[in-house]
């Protein structure tokens, strides 16, 4: 264990720009554990996150869509940096809807990464925060999943089940002093989109970070990035089908 009493933030997904942006806003002061794929390959993040006042950052090997070893990881974190104050489930794939059209095992791996990982990993972090009568999960939905749009219906619906999840892992914790933040962002320009014509109202990595931690801060339980995409997810659920079908990405 570290020889330290800095909180232990841990995000799930630390090669993700949004992942790197949120864990500079949360370092000072912090031993922070970036998960990742190849995580021997992170120096770049690595480095940015000590110049951000870090004091630790470590990395370990982490496959999402591997679940059998979600509760190790867990178990092995907590072992070695003492218990997750905050866990940032940072990781998802976008996919290709055209292809998870026809092809049934793209369609369902893209479910897997964005849903059935997600809800695995975030069982085992709560029973492990519940345990320890405190921490915080951040969840990363979207406005993608509020109304499921005919244009990326896969993706929309893995992001729809995890939100209504995420609401519901916040009731059963309520009380517990675990807390969920749930982050309903829109479009955001980044790697994932690259090549894509921004929806409206989008915005940047750094932008749906500095908005998650204000919400971590303020200990609220959603935040829409940006937030005017709240008024416009209601009027998005007035919409009649026939309109509706027909809108874009």
């Amino acid at each position: 264990m570290d020889d330290t009493d800095a909180a232990t933030v841990l995000i799930l997904g630390g090669r993700s720009e949004i992942g790197t942006e949120l864990a500079l806003r949360l370092a000072p002061g912090a031993t922070v554990v970036l998960a990742a794929r190849r995580a021997d390959r992170l120096a770049e993040q690595v480095s940015m996150i000590r110049a951000a006042g870090a004091v630790a950052v470590h990395t370990c090997e982490f496959d999402a869509d591997d679940l059998t070893s979600h509760g190790a990881l867990v178990e092995s974190i907590i072992a070695d940096h003492g218990p997750i104050q905050t866990a940032v489930l940072a990781f998802g794939i976008l996919g290709d809807q055209t292809r998870a059209e026809t092809d049934a095992a793209h369609a369902v791996a893209v479910v897997h990464t964005d849903y059935v990982a997600q809800v695995s990993l975030l069982t085992h972090l709560a029973a492990a925060m519940r345990s320890a009568g405190r921490g915080s999960l951040v969840v990363f939905s979207s406005i993608a999943g509020v109304r499921v749009r005919r244009a990326n219906y896969v993706y929309g619906s893995a992001k729809a089940g995890l939100d209504g999840f995420a609401s519901g892992l916040a009731d059963a914790l309520h009380g517990t002093g675990v807390r969920v933040l749930i982050v309903r962002p829109g479009f955001v320009v980044g790697r994932m989109t690259e090549g894509m014509t921004p929806a409206p109202l989008p915005s940047t990595p750094a932008q749906v970070a500095a908005a998650t931690a204000r919400a971590l801060a303020k200990g609220r339980r959603a935040v829409w990035v940006p937030r005017a995409l709240r008024p416009a997810s209601v009027v998005m659920r007035l919409l009649p089908q026939f309109v509706w079908r027909r809108m874009p990405r």
